[in-house]
């Protein structure tokens, strides 16, 4: 039995009976692989740690505050032990029709032989019944144990939001908070923005950019990639459509959850069978997958990419006064960091990515603070997450403006993502199935992903923190000058009276 840190035991402050109570309404509310369409082999989950972890599993779900049916963990352990022994029984079975099947050969005694047929026909219906067993008895095992979050880093605060630690300041001194630095009004008062235009066309919380704008993304997007790439990551522009199976594997869950739809779905011809297609809600998504089913030399390791993509998130209209305006939106331009590594190279990688975050953060001339976000505050996937918050005057509170996860090999255990050590040769054999017995003995991948740029937000930091204000008065607008090289001139004499700063 492993030893379990007594920090990542400690059980966050809400009741058990509200626990009890979560867990058994979101019984049946998971969403469940079906890899009848997916061209990836089943994922290769670690059942055996599991089932010699239980009590700090169940402890580290009921901390992340996930929605398991009770008694998840007991069932996984559970279920792998009764599939070891029908396994085994298997494979007793088979290897008695081995020899029976070698005296049929070698006997030359007919009644010998006709009672070793016997045998082998009435073995042959036992092993038909036991292989149909086993393999939906491994089924049932992954399927349940698909349900359970990564483990969590042991400095990781437990608990919900409040309970995240502050690691560092940034920034200008914040400014007060004030209703006429509302970015909404700024925008609508510099002709920036269309809120009406997008809720007729599409509905409530999607916009138009317009003007100038439109012009501040391209310059986000174009500044956040120029630092990505000065630290080494390289650009990809990946599809935003993604099979629900991929989705699935990165630990996203593209079905309801409770009354609140996560993805958006993508219609097929039902009479034709086509992968369920779904909008990514991230670029991590799609570059997950483009590891996906690869190894890896340790020695290209650790590959860093930076990707542009529209995020789709179904559920932005759902989270109260957090719906005005362009902070929580069902669509919208972020800029994603992602990294494959080796397991002892991956809690460097994440701190450099924390690092280029700030860099990019820092160089927009607002305030923020630096977090680790606690237990509740982590998906599905990751093992330890920092976020990044700018100070947003107008609405007079920090917002999410990056974040970055360790997702050690949650993701890669699922997409077989793989890596051969430098100690390792690869294999001289030539067939195919021994190809596949190698691929099977490397070690999987760490993954990791970052926002680099959260479009939206940062215009919300940049025009609350950077609007010259005469009275109530919009007066004019001042950019970083690190926007400056990115910035289209002009479309008008500066109707901005823009400043750079």
């Amino acid at each position: 039995m492993k030893l379990v840190s007594p920090t990542l035991l400690r059980l966050s402050a809400r009741s058990l009976q509200d626990c009890i109570y979560c867990i058994r309404r979101h019984t049946h509310q998971h969403a469940h692989l079906d890899l009848s369409h997916s061209n990836l082999p089943s994922p290769r989950l670690d059942y055996r740690s599991i089932s010699e972890n239980i009590l700090y599993k169940s402890h580290n779900a009921f901390n992340r505050k996930s929605l398991l049916p009770v008694g998840t963990v007991q069932n996984v352990a559970r279920l792998y032990n009764d599939f070891k022994a029908l396994s085994s029984e298997l494979n007793r079975k088979l290897a008695s029709r081995n020899r029976i099947t070698e005296e049929v050969k070698k006997t030359k005694d007919a009644t010998v032989k006709q009672d070793a047929i016997e045998k082998a026909k009435s073995l042959k219906t036992e092993i038909s019944e036991l292989k149909v067993r086993v393999v939906e008895l491994e089924e049932q095992l992954l399927q349940t144990a698909l349900l359970l979050p990564n483990d969590t880093h042991p400095d990781t605060p437990i608990g919900p939001e409040e309970a995240a630690v502050t690691l560092s300041t940034h920034g200008p001194s914040p400014l007060p908070e004030s209703l006429s630095r509302d970015h909404v009004r700024i925008a609508k008062s510099l002709n920036l923005l269309d809120l009406d235009a997008g809720s007729t066309v599409t509905g409530t919380s999607w916009y138009y950019l317009i003007n100038e704008g439109a012009l501040l993304e391209l310059a986000l997007i174009n500044y956040s990639i120029s630092i990505a790439m000065k630290h080494g990551f390289k650009p990809v522009i990946p599809p935003d459509v993604v099979k629900a199976d991929v989705a699935l594997r990165c630990g996203f869950q593209p079905r309801d959850k409770g009354d609140m739809q996560q993805m958006y779905h993508i219609a097929s011809d039902s009479r034709k069978e086509h992968p369920e297609l779904v909008l990514s809600g991230t670029a991590e998504i799609p570059l997950a997958g483009l590891f996906a089913n690869k190894v890896v030399e340790e020695s290209q390791l650790p590959l860093k990419v930076v990707a542009v993509g529209k995020a789709f998130r179904a559920e932005a209209g759902a989270r109260g006064s957090d719906t005005r305006g362009l902070y929580r939106v069902h669509q919208f331009t972020k800029v994603e960091l992602f990294a494959v590594a080796s397991e002892s190279q991956s809690s460097e990688i994440m701190e450099d990515m924390k690092n280029v975050q700030a860099e990019i953060i820092s160089g927009l001339n607002v305030p923020f603070r630096i977090l680790d976000m606690p237990t509740e505050e982590l998906g599905a996937s990751a093992y330890r997450k920092y976020d990044i918050e700018a100070w947003m005057p107008g609405r007079g509170k920090w917002g999410e403006v990056t974040s970055t996860s360790n997702c050690t090999d949650y993701q890669s255990r699922r997409l077989h993502i793989r890596y051969r050590p430098s100690s390792v040769s690869r294999a001289s054999a030539t067939d195919n199935q021994s190809e596949s017995l190698e691929r099977q003995s490397l070690p999987f991948a760490h993954t990791l992903n970052g926002t680099a740029a959260a479009i939206p937000r940062l215009i919300i930091a940049l025009l609350e923190n950077g609007a010259r204000l005469s009275g109530d008065e919009v007066a004019g607008l001042d950019l970083p000058s690190a926007l400056k090289p990115f910035w289209i001139d002009k479309l008008d004499k500066n109707p901005l009276k823009l400043r750079w700063i």
